[in-house]
């Protein structure tokens, strides 16, 4: 029955005859799962709007960003310039709100673009 409750999305499982304390204790974690949870779908909520605002090039600098591509590799796979692959970068990194590589990286895997092409 445990394992069937779980498994249905149950936070905990109380087994009878049960103090108050845990009952409530049992409120707040499930509580505090779902705070948690709703929070992390409005993350996501608001980089899908960031990333809807790129532009359909800046979204392929993205991805080539996040793949671990030189702005030289990636003016290459673009068949354009390493200057201007140097301006969409930035801005995408302004657009997304991204202070470095890496917490771009951390927001592509959110999003669920691909982290690995090479």
């Amino acid at each position: 029955m445990t394992v069937q409750a779980m498994k249905a999305g149950a936070v905990d499982f109380l087994t009878k005859p049960f103090r108050d304390q845990e009952l409530l204790d049992a409120i707040h974690k499930a509580l505090d799962r779902d705070r948690e949870r709703r929070q992390q779908q409005a993350e996501v909520f608001d980089l899908r709007k960031r990333y809807q605002e790129l532009t359909p090039r800046e979204r392929e600098v993205m991805t080539l960003v996040t793949q671990g591509l030189l702005n030289k590799q990636i003016a290459a796979e673009l068949g354009t310039s390493e200057t201007t692959v140097k301006i969409h970068r930035g801005q995408v990194m302004r657009k997304m709100g991204a202070e470095s590589v890496p917490d771009l990286v951390r927001m592509a895997e959110k999003l669920c673009i691909p982290a690995q092409k090479y």
